[in-house]
């Protein structure tokens, strides 16, 4: 008799789906405010920001805010309009983002500074922030334009950080951290923390929300960094090693640099000090990266504050909401793109 062999189903890769889903419909109405709100009488306004808005990307942030919204059993309708100011604070900054760092490619399509120029689109980017602004005035909390407000001042702060990081081989894995937890995590805790506002929580619901979203985006921020050693330009969208010929101190080179030896430090010298960055110094850094386990790594830590993320709105009643949020985090670590 031959024995039958069981086996467990493997489990399914984490996804988005189940927010995507859960959100879909205020989606709908939060990108009825967004085309409304990018329109000008200039028409290149509207034109260059839905270069950008109309190029795909995930919308994390303002599903991050209705899918909390629903965590909390909110009802109303103001979190349409802020998560749409949080998708516009989130625009513009990768509009100044991308004519600071000179990048060619965006979400699979050349970015708006090469088609439109650098003077134009850090003018839009100017106008989507004060965009935000109305829209958050218009929703008349002070707290929601404090929260708001504040993150803005800080992902600025972060991105300044990060530009005088740049090039600095003695970057910390600490020193980092701090970059990230403003320039990418600052926006994400305050997407979730507003939707305990305008559903008049206690406080302790907004901290939570404001811990699930600081872990969650320092966690896919982790997770960018090594997708830009460990992916190709299909899978992100840009060209693979963007962050490397820039010079960017990311946990990867920073891991690789640390546990190297004199000859490998030296070839990390240069190349983040503009030295060595052809396609070959790449596929070097690379295979020192390998070497050394560093994208493991950057999963590893990116997979500890997804964890702190879960952890952050575990006393909230079990909902589809909450299994959503809870796979998002999951998601953000195990992505390739």
């Amino acid at each position: 008799m031959t024995a039958t062999i069981h086996t467990l189903p493997r489990k399914a890769e984490p996804s988005l789906a189940p927010m995507m889903a859960l959100v879909a419909e205020g989606m709908n109405s939060v990108n009825a405010v967004i085309l409304d709100r990018m329109q000008s009488r200039i028409p290149l306004i509207p034109t260059l920001a839905g270069h950008l808005i109309a190029g795909g990307g995930k919308r994390m942030r303002p599903m991050l805010t209705l899918a909390s919204a629903a965590l909390l059993g909110y009802g109303g309708s103001r979190h349409y309009k802020l998560a749409a100011a949080v998708e516009f604070i989130h625009t513009a900054t990768l509009l100044h983002d991308d004519v600071v760092d000179g990048s060619d490619m965006r979400r699979g399509k050349k970015t708006a500074n090469i088609v439109y120029g650098n003077p134009a689109t850090v003018l839009v980017g100017d106008f989507l922030f004060s965009r935000s602004f109305e829209l958050m005035v218009e929703d008349g909390s002070l707290k929601v334009l404090r929260i708001l407000s504040n993150a803005s001042a800080v992902i600025s702060e972060g991105e300044v950080d990060q530009l005088v990081a740049q090039r600095q081989i003695d970057t910390t894995e600490e020193m980092y951290l701090d970059i990230i937890a403003a320039k990418t995590a600052a926006l994400f805790s305050a997407a979730c923390r507003i939707a305990a506002v305008v559903a008049e929580r206690p406080d302790a619901d907004e901290l939570a929300l404001d811990a699930y979203g600081r872990n969650l985006g320092i966690a896919f921020q982790l997770a960018d960094d090594a997708i830009d050693y460990d992916s190709d330009a299909a899978e992100m969208g840009k060209d693979q090693g963007d962050d490397f010929r820039e010079g960017k101190m990311t946990l990867p080179v920073i891991l690789a640099y640390a546990r190297g030896d004199e000859e490998e430090r030296g070839f990390w010298q240069q190349a983040i000090a503009g030295e060595r960055s052809s396609d070959a110094d790449l596929a070097h850094a690379i295979s020192l990266i390998r070497r050394h386990d560093a994208v493991h790594a950057t999963r590893e830590r990116a997979r500890m504050y997804a964890q702190r993320a879960i952890d952050a709105i575990s006393g909230f009643p079990a909902s589809a909401a909450k299994a959503a949020m809870t796979e998002a985090a999951e998601f953000a670590v195990a992505r390739r793109f």
